[in-house]
């Protein structure tokens, strides 16, 4: 594992008016990681996915990416890695094939021809499993096709460019509304596309999927009460003392977690 850090955060704060949903948080993310993120509904977890990708501002502190200050948005401060977010609901454009859906960023932001924009597509769409597709539009898809096809958008790059490749991937809650079966398909598709060479080696998913975040995970943080509550790696889970962390993986409505906020 490098020393350097892909993604630091430094002392973040988050408001969202009054309510602090932050706390001056600290949280180092190097490559190869396979982080996920848990904790009760309304937590922030998916708003610490916005703010790596920099789509969130920061009412405090500091992030660093590869050890270089990024002051704003991404709007305000380029990005020196390629982050890719994978949204809870797929965020396929209707309107769009799939083929265009997965190719959208090589149309809009590479002078790659048509046709070979064509054949990255199918290769993305063959590793997540969805061969001969690419005509068809969203809404003929099942939930957990959309999901894999949004992976196939993750990943896709520019070979003309080494540096197009995704250094990170934020999944936010990729097996939600999905059954058992698409669940498992989904996890196994997020640890193949960690081992692969075109895929991507390092992910931060938010997830409430028990056998998700356990397939999933190689390290944990839960958050709880705007702060960091615990962190660990995945096998720790069934042998840690921390009373947060047993309440919410047995489901028990008794504990430190108040009932109030589930």
């Amino acid at each position: 594992m490098d020393c350097e850090p892909l993604i630091e955060l430094k002392e973040v704060t988050k408001y969202f008016g009054d309510r602090c949903i932050f706390n001056k948080i600290n949280l180092k993310v190097h490559k190869g990681d396979a982080l996920v993120i848990v904790g009760p509904s309304g937590t922030g977890k998916s708003t610490i996915l916005r703010i790596i990708s920099g789509l969130e501002p920061i009412d405090g502190g500091e992030i660093y990416i590869k050890g270089k200050l990024r002051k704003g948005t991404i709007e305000d401060s380029e990005n020196t890695i390629k982050i890719s977010l994978v949204f809870q609901q797929s965020a396929l454009f209707d309107s769009l094939t799939v083929g265009e859906n997965v190719g959208f960023y090589l149309l809009e932001h590479s002078k790659l021809p048509p046709q070979k924009i064509q054949q990255i597509v199918e290769e993305k769409l063959q590793m997540v499993g969805l061969s001969n597709i690419s005509d068809r539009y969203p809404a003929e898809l099942s939930g957990g096709m959309r999901k894999r096809v949004s992976f196939a958008r993750a990943i896709v790059a520019d070979p003309s460019d080494p540096h197009d490749n995704p250094d990170v991937i934020l999944y936010d809650e990729p097996t939600a509304g999905l059954d058992p079966i698409a669940s498992t398909l989904i996890e196994d598709l997020v640890r193949n596309l960690q081992l692969s060479d075109q895929g991507c080696q390092t992910y931060i998913m938010v997830s409430h999927q028990h056998s998700t975040i356990r397939r999933t995970a190689d390290r944990i943080i839960l958050l709880y009460n705007s702060v960091i509550q615990w962190e660990g790696r995945v096998n720790e889970l069934d042998t840690t003392d921390n009373p947060l962390v047993k309440q919410f993986f047995r489901g028990e409505i008794e504990g430190p977690i108040r009932s109030i906020d589930l």
